[in-house]
């Protein structure tokens, strides 16, 4: 084997369906929309968590296609501001 043959197989890089990488924008988009938000007992809000964005980071920093995590990232970010205003998540009274 030559060694250009050689050289064009290490650089040949494996990549994902379209459709696996949409799905994984939808999970990013659903994980990142949860809060845990803690409410005292007259349902005043006294703290929220965006724990959906802590779960899809960790899944966006162990993906094995490093090449579009910024783009996760921003999925991420704008997920949990659109859960924060849209009270999705789980709500725990104190």
């Amino acid at each position: 084997m030559t060694k250009l043959k050689r050289i064009k197989q290490r650089r040949k890089v494996q990549q994902e369906l379209d459709s696996v990488y949409f799905l994984k924008l939808i999970m990013y988009l659903i994980i990142g929309a949860h809060w845990l938000r803690l409410t005292n007992g007259s349902g005043q809000n006294v703290a929220s968590l965006p724990v959906g964005l802590f779960i899809g980071m960790g899944f966006a920093l162990h993906d094995h296609f490093r090449i579009d995590r910024k783009i996760e990232f921003a999925v991420l970010l704008i997920a949990t501001l659109v859960g924060f205003y849209a009270a999705i998540g789980i709500s725990l009274s104190v």
